[in-house]
């Protein structure tokens, strides 16, 4: 004979690793506001049950702001619904995914123009001009 055990919902939409991941979320936002430190949060390396992963990324929702790269892949970078909070999602050329982070910081580092690049970009303007 077999016993059938009965699934308990939880009390809170937040269970497993939702409510860890949005209260160091809090304090990151606290951090940035403090004192100006970034946090990045590296989801792909956390253990997310079934749903988990899509049910934080509901709660986080989408903002005003989204940026797609292609470079060996895509990545793509958008605000969540809370300013100061971002979804990176980073894929290969097979468009696995390959990084999933959430990004607490005014601008998400990959966005911001290196000097190298920079320096290349006014160079071809000058080009540009002279000819």
């Amino acid at each position: 004979m077999t016993t059938q055990q009965e699934t308990i919902a939880p009390a809170s939409p937040f269970h497993g690793n939702v409510r860890p991941i949005l209260n160091e979320v809090m304090h990151a936002i606290d951090r940035l506001l403090e004192s100006d430190e970034p946090t990045t949060i590296d989801l792909a390396g956390l253990p997310f049950g079934p749903g988990e992963l899509e049910h934080l990324e509901a709660t986080l929702g989408t903002g005003e702001l989204s940026a797609t790269l292609n470079a060996l892949g895509s990545s793509c970078i958008r605000e969540t619904a809370f300013p100061g909070v971002w979804w990176l999602e980073h894929r290969n050329a097979f468009e696995e995914v390959v990084g999933r982070y959430l990004e607490i910081t005014r601008t998400p580092e990959i966005l911001a123009s290196q000097d190298a690049d920079i320096v290349a970009g006014r160079a071809r303007l000058e080009d540009q001009l002279d000819n």
